[in-house]
């Protein structure tokens, strides 16, 4: 199965701006001018990666399972579900955000996790508000046997895709 690593890129809309349909927040996924859009990048960019203080405001996995997945994140790791109607895809978020994660099966429904030396996500990092949540949430992670390291303020885990993240503290 070929891999590959899409880009959404995306402007928010002030939350007064938000239009919700039957509870959900509504989204859509229109053209983008991408010739104008790479026109505004510096010049002399490298296509090595992204910088390593890239800060995304929200990633969207490739991912088996929908019910598997909203079990790690909404039931393990505590993040709100906003949208589960659109065809083949999961949001969450936290603290009444539109979506900090979004989920498709799209092109990976049934498939392991990518395989090592392949390109892609190496892995995200969750941000949690203090301490205190990085603990609990690291336990949560802990006691669903996902995580792989810890230390007294992070922890490193792989959901059941095989999508590895890490939780930081802010």
């Amino acid at each position: 199965m070929p891999v590959s690593l899409d880009v959404e890129i995306y402007r928010d809309r002030p939350r007064e701006e938000w239009q919700h349909a039957g509870g959900e927040v509504r989204m859509s996924t229109l053209p983008l001018d991408l010739d104008a859009v790479m026109a505004e990048l510096p010049a002399g960019d490298g296509p090595d990666g992204m910088p390593t203080a890239t800060a995304m405001g929200h990633v969207h996995l490739s991912v088996a399972d929908l019910a598997e997945t909203e079990a790690f994140y909404a039931g393990v790791l505590g993040l709100d579900v906003t949208v589960r109607s659109y065809p083949g895809a999961l949001f969450l978020s936290a603290g009444g955000y539109h979506h900090h994660l979004g989920a498709n099966t799209w092109t990976s429904a049934g498939a392991p996790a990518s395989p090592p030396g392949t390109r892609g996500l190496r892995g995200f990092e969750i941000v949690l508000p203090s301490a205190g949540e990085a603990r609990r949430a690291a336990e949560r992670l802990a006691r669903a046997g996902t995580v792989t390291e810890a230390t007294d303020d992070t922890a490193v885990a792989v959901d059941p895709s095989g999508n590895r993240l890490r939780l930081a503290v802010a």
